[in-house]
């Protein structure tokens, strides 16, 4: 299972469908946003890929609240399950608690990726490229007893994606 992880697209759209496209490109089956995804535009395109798709609100996205009825977009800490896995989705890194099996969240703008005792702690960084001159994705596989995190960064220009690939045992 492979489930394409977003945040922090802002006002970025060029760089919002850069990364959906490189994420669809590398075999994403899910997509998942961490909030500050700023506009329908950018939701839409989420939408229109036809995959499952699930996003939460970010501090920057409160005009956005009319669109949860329509949208898959919702308030933190959202939980789902896709397949046997537990995920607490979350922009502002208020509810870190590992009381599932990944924990996803957004706003700080930088890369995280840790195992702390039975749970992954991922923040895919910033599609924005705001903070620094890296725009970053991330896709995040679960093969049996194992997850594979890609992180993905490129400059916001264009080029060529650079990864960096890290493993990590489900079962501490």
């Amino acid at each position: 299972m492979k489930i394409g992880i977003l945040s922090d697209s802002h006002t970025k759209s060029t760089l919002h469908d850069a990364a959906l496209s490189h994420l669809l490109e590398r075999g994403a089956q899910y997509l998942l946003h961490a909030g500050d995804i700023h506009s329908r535009e950018h939701i839409e395109k989420l939408s229109d890929t036809g995959l499952p798709y699930r996003i939460v609100f970010g501090n920057n996205d409160h005009h956005l609240s009319p669109l949860s009825g329509e949208f898959h977009i919702y308030k933190e800490p959202y939980y789902l399950k896709i397949k046997e896995l537990r995920i607490k989705m979350m922009h502002l890194p208020f509810y870190m608690t590992p009381d599932t099996d990944v924990v996803i969240f957004g706003h700080t703008h930088r890369f995280e990726c840790a195992m702390r005792g039975d749970t992954l702690f991922l923040n895919p960084g910033e599609v924005c490229a705001r903070e620094k001159e890296r725009s970053e994705c991330v896709l995040l596989s679960v093969d049996g007893e194992r997850y594979t995190v890609e992180h993905f960064t490129r400059h916001p220009n264009g080029g060529a994606w650079e990864r960096e690939e890290f493993t990590f045992s489900r079962r501490g």
